[in-house]
């Protein structure tokens, strides 16, 4: 078993996982921004090409997702490929997406660039709501069986566990953290009572979505789980609650020519919003033994780190004592 760090995973590794593959890599390893997994872009020759092509390889965490977990990502993306939907589906070697080099399950995927989605362009924006309408008809049509699902026990229960057991909360802010974070898991908990689930995206923000031409494109399918359709959506809302409706029914208008929209599950927003805000601590926290997250997180180990964090609970907590999103109008 691989270490859950990367600590093995060398240039010579890499080159020669793709040599297996029949590509004649051209170029040097670009390593693209990511710290869950590790992705590089490279241009290779594959057999009998004239020209190299760009290619981005990524390798997946060790002890992160099963293989059949990985699988159901990819036959996701394919899926979706398949209906016409834009999304970066990864490359098959002899029938086979997730493939093994030594220790590590990697996979292979056209590079595609574009510019990042402007959430600000009201043009974008509509046009997203369609593709995700359309992607959400996808993910309506079965279940994930091995993927997980945004769950209170996965998001918050687990989380708290994590940040328990972390020695980096300083010690005089200890009880107010804990007692603002129980507060808001007990809230939270409480209010994400989702009626339905769907097969999503998981992770739609403006840095997994890009633009291209006339239409975005979907990149990383890394966080897709069962979850309720509003969790791709709230993301791209900003600003004050005036500003989120309008945003939220420009979107919809697109969404629904394609998949219907349960009003009910604006009342999900705030508690998926907490359940992000403790996830991404424990994230951290779960991470801290890579030197990689050390190095490029240095603040999470600072006092000023989890004072912002005890603020932005207390923050939270009020947001979820409010009444939810509306789509009419607030007089």
């Amino acid at each position: 078993m691989a270490n859950f760090d990367f600590s093995g995973l060398q240039p010579d590794t890499i080159v020669d996982a793709l040599s297996q593959l029949g590509l004649d890599v051209s170029s040097g390893l670009l390593a693209l921004n990511s710290y869950e997994n590790r992705v590089y872009q490279f241009s290779a020759y594959s057999a009998n090409a004239v020209r190299p092509a760009k290619f981005v390889v990524k390798f997946y965490r060790p002890q992160r997702w099963t293989t059949a977990q990985l699988q159901e990502e990819h036959d996701f993306a394919f899926e979706l490929a398949a209906a016409e939907i834009p999304v970066v589906a990864p490359l098959q070697f002899s029938g086979q997406s997730v493939l093994q080099h030594q220790d590590y399950q990697f996979a292979l995927f056209p590079s595609r660039g574009g510019r990042t989605l402007e959430i600000d362009n009201d043009d974008q924006l509509a046009m997203l709501g369609r593709f995700l309408g359309r992607m959400h008809q996808v993910g309506g049509s079965k279940a994930f069986t091995h993927r997980p699902a945004f769950s209170i026990d996965s998001h918050l229960t687990q989380s708290r566990d994590v940040l328990a057991k972390l020695t980096l909360i300083p010690d005089y802010m200890h009880t107010a953290f804990f007692t603002v974070l129980d507060q808001v898991i007990a809230l939270a908990s409480a209010q994400y009572q989702p009626s339905r689930l769907i097969r999503l995206h998981g992770d739609c923000h403006a840095g997994n979505l890009f633009y291209a031409g006339e239409a975005p494109f979907f990149v990383d399918l890394d966080d897709c789980r069962m979850g309720p359709a509003i969790q791709d959506l709230w993301m791209m809302l900003s600003g004050d609650r005036f500003e989120q409706r309008d945003t939220l029914q420009l979107m919809l208008d697109e969404y629904e020519q394609y998949c219907d929209f349960d009003p009910a599950e604006l009342k999900l927003i705030e508690p998926l919003r907490a359940m992000r805000m403790i996830h991404y601590m424990a994230w951290l926290a779960r991470r801290w033994k890579d030197g990689t997250f050390v190095l490029n997180f240095p603040w999470f180990a600072t006092d000023k780190y989890w004072e912002q964090q005890c603020l932005a609970l207390k923050e939270q907590l009020l947001a979820l004592q409010e009444a939810p999103l509306s789509l009419v109008p607030d007089y």
